[in-house]
């Protein structure tokens, strides 16, 4: 199971922690401030006070070995670049940094970022049901139990049809439409069959969205 890590505890970084726990991973976060860390201290795997620009710091949490780290830091620009830095030279696979313009994004991917997202598009949520499966194209919470999730149809599906898939008996999950290339089809047929690349449109619980993900 994927480890992740996520710096910096404001809306965005508490966000995704808390996505990632809620979908069953193991998430250590670290910030500077002792209150953001006692906030979440019971919401997550760890929660660790530490200044993320102290390299032997991040030795010492065995940050290399995390799967996926998050640099969630925020007002501070000059931080979250020399962090991305940091995390990369440690050896880090996967670092996905905030970006707050497009001029402070393209530096991150110039100094090693895997990944740059903006989260005044990008909501802390839909960052963290993407980085668990390559195969979610978006997710749109519509309450804290329920959510729309957009996913590439999975191999085990492809082939059958959304009868014989049995989606909403098995997963408990209705697909609403199915995207095949430039068409839409809204409210498809049972017996409508499923393609390799199509994309399934489909509500229900989180809980439940999370098996179809993981597929």
């Amino acid at each position: 199971m994927k480890q992740f890590a996520v710096i910096g505890l404001g809306r965005f970084g508490t966000s995704v922690a808390q996505t990632l726990m809620m979908m069953g991973y193991e998430v250590l976060v670290i910030d500077e401030d002792q209150e953001k860390i006692q906030e979440v201290v019971n919401q997550v795997t760890h929660a660790i006070q530490a200044d993320a620009k102290d390299e032997n710091a991040l030795k010492a949490l065995g940050i290399r070995n995390f799967d996926v780290v998050i640099v969630a830091i925020g007002k501070d620009t000059e931080a979250s670049i020399l962090v991305t830095v940091i995390l990369k030279e440690l050896g880090v696979k996967c670092v996905v940094a905030k970006a707050r313009t497009e001029l402070h994004g393209k530096v991150l991917v110039k100094v090693g970022a895997d990944k740059v997202v903006f989260p005044e598009r990008d909501m802390g949520a839909r960052v963290a049901h993407s980085l668990v499966s390559s195969n979610v194209l978006d997710h749109i919470e519509l309450s804290p139990d329920y959510s729309i999730l957009e996913v590439v149809a999975p191999d085990l599906l492809v082939g059958k049809t959304l009868r014989q898939s049995d989606l909403r008996v098995k997963y408990g999950v209705t697909v609403m439409a199915v995207k095949r290339g430039r068409e839409i089809l809204v409210s498809p047929s049972p017996d409508e069959p499923i393609r390799e690349n199509d994309i399934l449109v489909a509500i229900g619980e989180n809980a439940k969205l999370r098996s179809i993900e993981r597929e």
